[in-house]
């Protein structure tokens, strides 16, 4: 009501409210090229009558495909199916052209070049060797502990401090190994998960954010890595204890009694085939359960931005049932590859049965507590494990050999240390593709911004506005042609002296937990006035120790200029 009276011009391209206004001014390269009503302007057959037809029929599939997807219920399943299909539907030149790429994983068999990777890169084979030598010891200790103690029986004449002294020097002996072990287990870990995680890795081309999504990222410095820091060495460990302890426990039987090689050799061949057919299985799951864990966190993070958006279309009830069927599909792989597990075992404990029964019926005399029946089944168990743990070094190996970004100094190249005084920009036929095999998304553009004036690069969503900005910064080199800040190629120095010298707004204002002082410096008030905010600061009670994390969104958007970049 207040504006009835007042001229408003309205700049918008959501052509559903033009029939509200007077008069429409329709622009078209910088320049009116149609003015008059609405009903002039549509009946007259030109581009605004076209724009609004296009705009009403694309309403109508909208609203066409949400009636069919709320009476559906394989609607509910879009974001999966997106997932899932993705590939499916796409051609070859579209994928090229796509520049998020898809989850990769390997096929086939875990190869032993596999293992020989998590060695020789992590340079963990002197710690390799030194767990099996001790745990090597600490078997042989405990033989030695058995034999004293059936010496002792046979030799009637040792004192009982003899025995019990020899006794507890080999058990102590015995610890040390194992806390050798353990150790040397513990470093394996940390120089493998250092050795293939440096911060060299975070200096890879940003790109790769482009390319690949954060929670996939995520996925592999997390879960992925966890694996190489816990699991795997204390697999490995436990893999080489064990099978010690039954290459020992295997000469005494054969020792007492060598006709028990007559059912343990086919039983031990039988194991193996039962542990490869499992394996064929087991492996393929890990591999398909480790790409679906970023699908979940991606759509949760998604939604969660999204939350407002969600609930004004009452679409929350849709939005939790896809993520609880990504939630399925992640745990589903988990709980088949457990009941695979359990099936391993089953078998794996028939066959060591059966080995057993023939010892007992061979009246051989196993020393009470060394030779156990469950050695095999803890071996094979924890060995198949090592194996399934090994894809996630398959996973990260992808990382490995990223390209990184050019250096951060060029010595022969620095600017000088005024630079840029004017501010000039020249861009000369400058082509920019986000990867080789990818479509231009700059085509060969030519002009000039002259120092001290302020630009407005307008277009539409996807034409290139953003990777103008990022060519500045050189977060995407150029394919073609080359960008001139007063005179000098920045292609030609170093990023950290083309970076610090400029600056950039986010569109996103973004305000950190804490007090404005641990956001800022000694120039804090320079910066707040520069901002607008220097009197709105002085007058809270706690001036610069006030908290911003509650502040109203109008002061988020001024107050997240405050950064050292930005003054």
């Amino acid at each position: 009501m207040a504006l009835r009276e007042k001229t408003v011009i309205l700049v918008t391209h959501q052509v559903e409210f033009l029939s509200q206004v007077d008069t429409i001014l329709v622009m078209e390269g910088g320049k009116i090229t149609q003015s008059g009503n609405y009903d002039n302007l549509l009946t007259s057959g030109t581009a605004f009558e076209k724009l609004v037809s296009a705009h009403e029929e694309a309403i109508t599939e909208l609203e066409q495909s949400n009636e069919i997807k709320t009476h559906t219920e394989e609607s509910q399943d879009f974001y999966v199916a997106k997932n899932e299909s993705e590939e499916e539907i796409s051609t070859e030149g579209q994928l090229e052209a796509q520049l998020t790429q898809e989850e990769e994983k390997e096929k086939g068999d875990v190869v032993w070049k596999t293992f020989w990777d998590y060695i020789s890169f992590s340079k963990v084979s002197f710690m390799l060797c030194w767990i099996i030598l001790a745990q090597s010891a600490f078997v042989a200790l405990q033989t030695a502990s058995m034999f004293w103690l059936a010496l002792a029986i046979e030799v009637p004449k040792l004192t009982s401090a003899t025995l019990i002294g020899v006794d507890s020097l080999i058990s102590f002996a015995s610890v040390a190994f194992v806390c050798l072990k353990s150790l040397f287990g513990a470093h394996l870990g940390i120089k493998a998960s250092t050795a293939f995680f440096p911060s060299s890795r975070l200096l890879s081309s940003m790109l790769l954010c482009c390319s690949l999504t954060r929670l996939l990222i995520l996925s592999r410095a997390s879960a992925d890595l966890s694996i190489l820091n816990f699991d795997i060495p204390y697999s490995i460990t436990f893999v080489v204890s064990v099978a010690i302890d039954i290459v020992v426990t295997i000469y005494i039987m054969v020792l007492v009694t060598w006709p028990v090689l007559i059912v343990a050799i086919p039983a031990m061949v039988a194991s193996k085939y039962v542990q490869g057919y499992y394996q064929a299985s087991s492996r393929e799951l890990m591999r398909i359960n480790g790409t679906t864990k970023a699908p979940v966190m991606n759509f949760a993070a998604e939604t969660s931005l999204g939350v407002v958006t969600v609930r004004a279309f009452n679409m929350a009830e849709r939005f939790f049932k896809n993520y609880l069927k990504l939630v399925d599909t992640d745990a589903t792989l988990f709980f088949h590859s457990n009941v695979a597990m359990e099936w391993l075992v089953l078998r794996i404990e028939a066959l060591q049965n059966l080995t057993v029964i023939t010892s007992a019926l061979l009246l051989i005399l196993v020393p009470q507590g060394y030779v156990t029946s469950g050695s095999q089944i803890f071996w094979t168990r924890w060995y198949c494990n090592l194996l399934n743990y090994i894809i996630s070094v398959e996973r990260i190996k992808q990382f490995i050999h990223l390209p990184a970004e050019p250096p951060a100094i060029v010595q022969d190249h620095r600017p000088p240390s005024s630079w840029p005084s004017k501010g000039r920009i020249d861009l000369h036929a400058l082509e920019i593709r986000y990867r080789p095999n990818a479509p231009l998304v700059l085509k060969g553009i030519t002009c000039t911004f002259k120092e001290g004036s302020r630009v407005g690069v307008v277009g539409r969503t996807g034409n290139g506005k953003s990777t103008l900005i990022s060519a500045l910064f050189r977060l995407v080199e150029p394919a073609k042609g080359y960008i001139l800040i007063d005179g000098i190629n920045i292609c030609s120095m170093g990023l950290k002296d083309l970076r610090m010298k400029l600056s950039i707004i986010p569109q996103e204002p973004t305000l950190f937990r804490g007090s404005i002082r641990t956001n800022s410096d000694d120039d804090i008030w320079k910066a707040l006035e520069k901002c607008q905010l220097k009197d709105t600061i002085s007058r809270l009670p706690k001036l610069l120790d006030s908290s911003a994390e509650y502040w109203s969104s109008c002061r988020k958007n001024s107050s997240s200029n405050i950064s050292r970049q930005q003054y």
